[in-house]
């Protein structure tokens, strides 16, 4: 596939939009949470971005799956190119990042909530 042909590729066109939707949603959080006096809301606000009860239920948990089959994808496609040399460096730094977010980012933010309002942890 050449730069023109990827260019045409309808897969990139949903992928821009369906990123620009999520943005849109990530900055209406973002304005919703400069309002935001009280703990327990802020809280609870920052629990749907990472859900300790269903962690790939969350913004971050969706994320980390996304970058992990984008590694899966990145793995095959580095195969196919040279089976004998591939070292799945891509694929790597994939799922590397993917383990980030749904691990420090994702343990961060839990540590976040639970001292703004251990009340409101999910079990």
């Amino acid at each position: 596939m050449t730069a023109a042909d990827s260019a045409d590729d309808p897969r990139i066109g949903r992928a821009r939009a369906s990123a620009g939707i999520v943005q849109l949603a990530l900055q209406q959080i973002e304005h919703d949470l400069a309002d935001v006096a009280d703990p327990a809301v802020l809280a609870q606000m920052l629990r749907e971005l990472f859900r300790e009860d269903d962690p790939p239920g969350g913004v971050f948990g969706s994320l980390a799956q996304l970058l992990t089959a984008a590694g899966r994808t990145a793995d095959h496609i580095e195969h196919d190119k040279d089976p004998d040399t591939a070292d799945n460096e891509v694929s790597g730094l994939l799922e590397e990042a993917a383990a980030y977010i749904g691990d420090s980012a994702g343990l961060n933010l839990h540590y976040a909530t639970r001292t703004l309002h251990p009340a409101g942890e999910r079990l």
